[in-house]
């Protein structure tokens, strides 16, 4: 059975809702799932995932949310290694930012491709200025994907 972490960055509660949907998705398709709220490096690697999935919403200027920051820094200064792991990434944000419309789902995206991870698919990016509800295309991306 494949093992997938879910990873969750969020301000208001739309990435968790859209992660907490997922995992019962992924269940349902048979993935032994962990769902990390308040994501530790230690808890993820300990579950020694196939597949890393990071639904994270931008808060700021293209920011990483304040309960998912600790963890992208633990993961760039440790650099675990993901050789041979997938990983999949949903960016919840609005193109009203301009260029920083989904920077956190975007520097997550460049850094697990540094640390040798194979993205599954191109990361799935959802304006919330065009989309009011992210879980209408992340579920059946989802769906897709896995």
């Amino acid at each position: 059975m494949k093992k997938v972490a879910i990873v969750v960055g969020t301000v208001y509660g739309g990435a968790q809702f859209v992660a907490e949907e997922a995992d019962k998705i992924l269940q349902a398709k048979g993935y032994s799932t962990q769902l990390n709220l308040e994501p530790k490096l230690n808890d993820v690697l300990a579950f020694a995932p196939d597949i890393w999935l990071v639904i994270t919403s931008t808060t700021g200027q293209g920011d990483i949310p304040d309960n998912l920051l600790p963890f992208f820094i633990d993961v760039k200064d440790r650099f675990p290694l993901l050789t041979g792991k997938k990983y999949a990434v949903i960016c919840l944000g609005d193109s009203g930012y301009g260029d920083t419309f989904c920077g956190a789902g975007k520097q997550f995206s460049e850094l697990l491709a540094e640390l040798q991870g194979t993205a599954l698919a191109p990361a799935l990016e959802i304006d919330a200025g065009e989309t009011l509800q992210a879980e209408d295309l992340a579920l059946p991306w989802i769906e897709q994907q896995f």
